[in-house]
């Protein structure tokens, strides 16, 4: 198995190219960033404990993106925070090459987590919030090689399935390139992080629990919740 490992690590070392590539795409077209810097630090305390509510729809009941777009910048948030904490201290049996997969990894959903920021501006769930979420990852094993990447599978197939089923939800055009930009890179995280597990596995993220699986809010929540310092209520999104 190590052996297996090792070779496909060598042959994957190639597709980091892509990646730095897809991460510089977003960078450099509609997703123009601030703040996204390598050395971002996890999040020590939680902004609140109150239920946190989005809101789908404007004064007048028509329906808005921002509530989607909060949405999906939490899960970044999450994503973002998980990488970070690998990063800064990754298991001692990482076999050559996977600590620079982790690292294009953060960098991408630091970059994803700060164009959702910077996009929703003022209508951040946490625009007034003076320290950011501090999520709880104590339920995964982040101390071994498998342990990292098996929850690096968990969170990518659970960020896949909830953009594929949020896209239904946007009105805004723009919006929906943009989330769908995001969306593509996150399949291929996904699907990187399943050869990395198993090589040749690629096959296996594809289909009813796959790559093709989409979840609705409200059961990705409930997926993400152990992570989570904070209630989060979805209960004002659109449904289709």
């Amino acid at each position: 198995m190590l052996e297996s490992s090792v070779s496909f690590l060598a042959r994957a070392m190639q597709r980091r190219s892509f990646f730095r590539v897809a991460g510089a795409t977003l960078a450099t077209s509609t997703l123009v960033l601030a703040g996204c810097k390598d050395d971002d630090k996890e999040p020590a305390a939680p902004v609140t404990t109150n239920v946190l509510a989005f809101n789908g729809f404007d004064a007048n009941g028509n329906p808005i993106d921002d509530g989607v777009l909060n949405y999906a910048y939490l899960l970044e948030q999450l994503e973002a925070a998980f990488y970070t904490k690998v990063v800064a201290a990754p298991p001692a049996d990482l076999l050559p090459g996977e600590l620079a997969f982790l690292t294009d990894l953060r960098d991408h959903e630091l970059i994803h987590r700060e164009y959702l920021k910077v996009a929703l501006g003022s209508k951040a769930y946490d625009a007034s919030a003076t320290t950011p979420l501090a999520f709880n990852f104590s339920s995964l094993t982040l101390t071994t090689r498998v342990g990292v990447w098996t929850a690096a599978q968990q969170l990518e197939d659970i960020g896949v399935a909830a953009y594929n089923g949020a896209g239904k939800l946007l009105t805004v055009t723009a919006n929906l390139l943009a989330l769908g930009k995001i969306a593509s890179v996150e399949a291929r995280h996904a699907a990187l992080v399943h050869e990395v597990l198993q090589s040749d596995s690629f096959a296996s993220t594809v289909g009813a629990d796959g790559l093709d699986d989409a979840k609705t809010p409200t059961e990705v929540i409930e997926l993400i919740k152990p992570f989570l310092p904070i209630e989060v209520s979805v209960a004002a999104l659109p449904t289709a």
